[in-house]
């Protein structure tokens, strides 16, 4: 049987790390790659049967390929922290490994939870991630951030879903969108993008827009109210921090 390995990136991840580990028990390898977490993260992780890299965060891309890099086996399963591999997908994986049928990876699609809650809507009903595939055809594109699978060859689809905790209470949902933002900023700063009043005005409310109206956040309650408030708050902070990171460039700092 063909043999897989599932990498886990983390940073402090301690609420999440023994749950993601035992849901990918069926690879023949696990390693967790981490960006030296200050919390039990590593300790929790040590009891287990994994494999535990250790290396300073510059980017996701980076840090996922430089994960796949290390990886024993041909086919690579990637699991964030905050995701569950379902019996009803391990099953698929099982099989899709065994009889690829000339795919050299699969979109899985997620069930999104905040605090615990399902969400139904706000553009997550769309929501898919490449997180099987064969090594030797995928890297991931290195965008810092929301980095995506560069593949060559056919991908295919599973029916079923993984299960996604992705924002455990609204402090961390914040904490997450401030990290991306700021991720995201760089590389906007990067390629020379400037930042007027359209950015910090207008791109917020279309953003809450999409996700509560178009995306029928509205259908899901208050808790969709929140997510796409929180992703309106998530483009905000984009265009604060990459008018500072511009500022500070044009001030020789």
């Amino acid at each position: 049987m063909t043999k897989i390995t599932a990498i886990i990136p983390t940073l402090n991840e301690e609420i999440h790390i023994e749950d993601a580990i035992k849901s990918v028990h069926f690879a023949d390898e696990i390693i967790v790659i981490d960006s030296y977490s200050t919390d039990k993260t590593i300790a929790i992780a040590e009891k287990m049967n994994v494999k535990i890299i250790k290396r300073k965060f510059d980017d996701f891309s980076s840090q996922k390929n430089y994960a796949i890099d290390q990886a024993k086996h041909p086919w690579i399963y990637i699991l964030d922290a905050d995701e569950r591999v379902t019996p009803a997908v391990e099953k698929e994986i099982l099989e899709a490994v065994n009889n690829p049928q000339d795919f050299v990876g699969f979109y899985v699609r997620r069930t999104f939870y905040f605090a615990d809650e399902k969400v139904n809507y706000c553009g997550f009903q769309r929501d898919k991630v490449i997180r099987l595939f064969l090594k030797e055809f995928c890297r991931y594109n290195g965008n810092p951030v929301h980095e995506t699978i560069a593949a060559k060859g056919k991908l295919g689809f599973f029916k079923n879903k993984i299960d996604h905790f992705s924002y455990r209470s609204f402090d961390h949902y914040i904490a997450k969108m401030n990290h991306y933002g700021a991720l995201k900023a760089q590389q906007l700063h990067e390629k020379g993008q400037s930042v007027n009043i359209f950015h910090v005005t207008v791109k917020p409310l279309a953003r809450f827009f999409i996700h509560y109206v178009i995306r029928l956040g509205f259908l899901d309650g208050f808790v969709g109210f929140l997510v796409a408030n929180t992703q309106a708050y998530g483009v905000l902070v984009r265009y604060i921090k990459l008018w500072h990171l511009n500022k500070r460039a044009k001030n020789g700092l």
